[in-house]
């Protein structure tokens, strides 16, 4: 039987859809003669769906499988597992989910942090925006917190994959590491006492709601900085930016929220009314916020398919 990929790949960010370029690359990975169908929303895609050996898709329903008698590979370049109904694989089907996300996540992660560290963030920056230059020049107001990322020691909560790629990149640059699971979440207590950086990759699936709340700030040194790049129903909202506001956190940098819009707004929980809501003017100086972009990167698809083909799944 002829191979046939079906590919329905289409998200409002362009480096997340399957342009050209992108499915040039996955027919110079698949087998010779092999038919890739690239579709452009649900109702061609159900159509396709029959004749389907491999489908690589960003969601699938549980009643789409009735369809997918052909089906021996279903592929997905997320990471988590919301959107795809993979309990309800049938028997001899394999269900692939990205794991190359680490690759991109861990720079996002290591550039925030060096960033952080060497000042670019700080409020006396853009403060001294008010006025010209050289009247303000704020070497002064920004020297005491500029310190060297090397040496520190940062915490990281979920030590999958994204969190393990994150734990190597820092590893490289001085950072001590301590990595965390389920399997050892009993020690996180000692080591989250001495953390300047807190930085999580939970899933969002996997009873992790609020793990960030009073009782692990409580824990952590006022120099420490959270950074979420996992899911936002880990983070109690309320909670950090109290911490923030107070002094009791030096600082965050989160990637993902509760209530997030768009197509993952059912992943991280929660609802109006959180950061995402907030007027600006309510939230710490020390919160730095980006729109679930940590994997944004050009060469995403390619990695995408590179992945399946190296582990025989082209």
């Amino acid at each position: 039987m002829a191979e046939r990929y079906l590919v329905w790949l289409e998200w409002p960010e362009k480096c997340f859809r399957a342009d050209a370029k992108a499915l040039r690359f996955l027919r110079s990975l698949a087998p010779q003669g092999a038919d890739i169908v690239r579709v452009r929303g649900e109702r061609a895609f159900l159509r396709e769906l029959p004749r389907a050996t491999h489908a690589i898709v960003w969601s699938f329903r549980r009643e789409w499988w009735a369809l997918a008698g052909k089906l021996r590979v279903l592929a997905t370049p997320g990471a988590g597992r919301e959107l795809v109904a993979w309990r309800e694989a049938p028997k001899g089907v394999k269900v692939h989910f990205g794991g190359f996300h680490g690759r991109i996540i861990s720079e996002t992660v290591v550039g925030f942090m060096l960033a952080w560290a060497h000042g670019f963030f700080r409020p006396e920056i853009s403060a001294a925006d008010a006025g010209p230059w050289r009247r303000t020049w704020p070497r002064t107001a920004i020297d005491a917190g500029c310190s060297l990322v090397a040496g520190t020691r940062a915490v990281v909560l979920g030590y999958g994959r994204i969190g393990r790629a994150i734990g190597e990149k820092l590893e490289g640059l001085g950072v001590k590491v301590s990595g965390f699971t389920r399997k050892n979440f009993a020690a996180l207590r000692e080591s989250a006492k001495t953390a300047d950086w807190l930085i999580m990759a939970l899933p969002g699936d996997t009873g992790t709601d609020d793990m960030l709340g009073p009782g692990l700030i409580s824990l952590l040194p006022r120099r420490c900085v959270v950074v979420n790049v996992g899911r936002g129903n880990a983070v109690d909202e309320r909670a950090l930016v109290d911490a923030l506001a107070k002094g009791r956190l030096a600082g965050a940098y989160l990637d993902v929220f509760k209530g997030e819009p768009g197509p993952l707004a059912h992943v991280g929980g929660g609802a109006a009314g959180g950061i995402l809501d907030a007027e600006p003017s309510t939230l710490p100086p020390s919160l730095v916020k980006m729109p679930h972009s940590s994997a944004f990167c050009d060469e995403y698809l390619e990695l995408c398919f590179k992945e399946l083909k190296d582990e025989g799944l082209l």
